[in-house]
């Protein structure tokens, strides 16, 4: 879906406050329903979370293939901010305080079957910082299984990964886990991208307040 006038000035906001994010259109597979056809977001926020030893978070759910470790998501709800659903979705998922650093990418995925139509899903990535805390999500729904962290120069090899799921989890995605993983790759070659600059350097003090 198109986005609205609201959502566009807040990502307009969004890059004036935490840098402006690398763009891009992405055509996949429209096959698989989870979550790009799911009715109770538009998008979802990717949250690259650093831990103080410089690597980030990535997460495996139970009915997920194995090794199909990935960059925590959550969705946005119609009518929710990114910026809110930002800050719900990873302290949902990980119990942790953060704060905001960059915002890294927007990325707007169109069918392979009709790339001339309006995006089907859209994905907004940001580097957050683990201030303090203890990991573990508070939503159980999550069903997560197991956190390890990665660096920064790992996520490729970890989208390679995630392209080349062939294994079937313990229960559907409404499609097929080759495509899902396929769909994942994406994103995490982007944030790879972004963060490629500065990889294990943090911002100047003070140069983004905690949320």
């Amino acid at each position: 879906m198109e986005l609205s006038a609201e959502t566009k000035g807040e990502i307009a906001e969004l890059a004036s406050r935490y840098g402006e994010p690398r763009v891009m259109d992405a055509t996949i597979h429209d096959g698989f329903d989870d979550p790009i056809r799911r009715k109770d977001r538009f998008g979802e926020v990717l949250m690259a979370v650093r831990r103080p030893n410089g690597k980030l978070l990535v997460a495996i759910k139970t009915f997920y293939p194995r090794g199909a470790y990935r960059l925590p998501t959550g969705g946005i709800h119609h009518g929710e901010s990114i910026h809110t659903a930002l800050l719900r979705e990873t302290k949902e998922e990980t119990g942790l305080e953060t704060a905001v650093r960059r915002f890294l990418a927007t990325i707007a995925y169109r069918g392979r079957s009709s790339p001339a139509a309006p995006p089907l899903f859209h994905t907004f990535a940001f580097l957050l910082d683990e201030l303090s805390g203890t990991l573990g999500a508070l939503d159980t729904d999550e069903q997560i299984e197991d956190w390890r962290e990665m660096a920064p120069a790992d996520l490729r090899g970890q989208a390679d990964a995630l392209d080349g799921l062939i294994t079937e989890g313990k229960r559907g995605i409404g499609g097929s886990w080759a495509e899902w993983g396929r769909f994942r790759a994406i994103a995490h070659r982007v944030v790879a991208d972004a963060l490629e600059p500065v990889a294990g350097a943090h911002e100047p003090s003070g140069s983004v307040q905690p949320e």
